[in-house]
């Protein structure tokens, strides 16, 4: 498994956006996304939810979840 940060920076960079771009796209402010994808912080369960929304995925698959 990947770490938060990394899971979360790679999700959206496969969905083609900055962070800037995700900030404006969900209203999440562009330095929480970017404290998160640092790793200096973890996203409390309504912000993982709403991202994994936006996204169109799981929350396991948002934190790069493999539960193989």
């Amino acid at each position: 498994m990947k770490n938060y940060g990394e899971a979360l920076k790679a999700n959206r960079e496969r969905k083609g956006y900055t962070q800037l771009g995700l900030a404006k796209a969900t209203g999440l402010k562009q330095q929480m996304i970017s404290w998160w994808e640092a790793g200096k912080g973890l996203p409390n369960i309504d912000f993982c939810v709403k991202l994994a929304d936006f996204y169109g995925i799981t929350l396991d698959e948002l934190v790069g979840r493999d539960n193989k």
